[in-house]
Formats: structure tokens, sequence, C-alpha cells
């Protein structure tokens, strides 16, 4: 049988070569153990509740806070929502870890951005370590989130169709 595309005919492979593929695969991916939180997870909870504090504190004590743009009930549903997060990322919930990375995709843009018109060297020294700790957090965060997912495909019961 002759491959369309090029014209020499087509062979099978020989099992040697089909087996060396099958071991160069990546193995597939671990569920966590039931009381498994790996680093990144833990890092990213804390930083939500760090941020949740950090807004609450902020919106605390900021006087005159609508002059710079804020209001105490925006300040207190944030301190909230990031809260919410952290809390969902410690019970390691797949859609609060996606949430977070994208709130962690946003962060590296707008950064990248604001790199770009940053007017001294320490403001872009901040920028640089606010995009290369962000990124850091956002790639191993991948990992753990397909971790969890396999965890809940194995869980999930399987439809017959």
């Amino acid at each position: 049988m002759a491959d369309p595309g090029r014209g020499a005919p087509m062979t099978e492979t020989p099992d040697g070569e089909r087996e060396e593929r099958r071991r160069r695969e990546p193995a597939p991916l671990q569920p966590l153990g039931a009381d498994e939180r790996p680093t990144p997870l833990v890092i990213a909870a804390g930083v939500c509740a760090l941020l949740s504090c950090g807004v609450l504190v902020g919106g605390l004590t900021v006087h005159d806070l609508a002059k710079h743009g804020g209001s105490l009930p925006g300040a207190v549903f944030l301190a909230l929502v990031f809260a919410a997060l952290a809390v969902g990322i410690f019970r390691r919930r797949y859609l609060a870890v996606l949430g977070f990375e994208a709130l962690l995709a946003f962060q590296v843009v707008v950064t990248s951005l604001a790199l770009v018109v940053a007017a001294t060297i320490k403001a872009a020294a901040f920028c640089l370590l606010a995009i290369a700790l962000s990124g850091w957090l956002f790639w191993k965060l991948v990992r753990v989130m397909g971790r969890i997912q396999a965890g809940e495909d194995r869980a999930r019961p399987r439809s017959r169709s």
C-alpha cells in the first residue's frame, strides 16, 4: 500500500521501534495522595491568603480610599475572593487552582507591559522579579493541576454508552 503523500510503500514499524517509542513516552500523571499538597500548591494558597490580608488591611487603613479609586466594600469583596481562592487551593480544588493560574497569567502580562514603560532600573528590576516568580509558580502549578485532574478522573464513575 502506498502512502498518498510520498509514493513509497508504507511498512509496519517493527515491534522493537514500537517498544522504544512507548519507553520514551512520559509516565502518566499520578493523582495526588489523600493528604498530599505539593510545595507549589502550598505557596499558591499562601500567596492568596497574604493577598487577602493585604487587600483588607489596605482597604481599612487608607484614608479617602475613594480618592485613590477604591472603596471599602470593594476591598472587602476582593479580600473574600482571595480568601475563598486560598481555601479552594488548599483543599486541592481544580477550578480554584485554574482561577489562580489565570490571575498569574494576567499578572505576568500586565507586569510585562509595565516593564516596557519602567522609568528606573529599580522599577525594571521589580517587574522582572515579579515576572520571574509568577512565571515559575504558573509553570509549577501546571503539573499539580494535571495531578489534581487525574485524581478527579479516576474518582468519577464512567458511564457506559
